[in-house]
């Protein structure tokens, strides 16, 4: 194997790489002279479910407790969809209440 630095191969040959699609150049930022004239947008891989409905959901980061985080987990798959639920449900059932003073 050939290499410029430990572990990296260069030996593949960029004119057989695969041509990239068309929605990936739509969505590429573009610089023009090192200046950003249109920033990228979206993801090159299109991950995840597309966004439905009149409110999609928003990807967050979270940190939680690993107890929480174990229990669902213990359910098996969908444990994100589960958390989702109760937190949907919780925040439902605090707009129905009377605010507390």
């Amino acid at each position: 194997m050939t290499g410029s630095k430990a572990g990296l191969d260069d030996s593949w040959d960029p004119d057989t790489a695969p041509e990239w699609p068309e929605e990936a150049w739509d969505r590429a930022q573009i610089s023009i002279g090192g200046k950003v004239v249109r920033p990228a947008t979206g993801t090159l891989t299109k991950r995840g479910r597309p966004p439905v409905g009149a409110e999609p959901k928003q990807q967050v980061t979270l940190r939680l407790p690993a107890e929480v985080i174990g229990y669902f987990k213990a359910g098996g798959p969908g444990w994100q969809t589960r958390i989702s639920d109760v937190l949907q449900r919780h925040a439902r059932e605090e707009r129905s209440q009377p605010p507390k003073r």
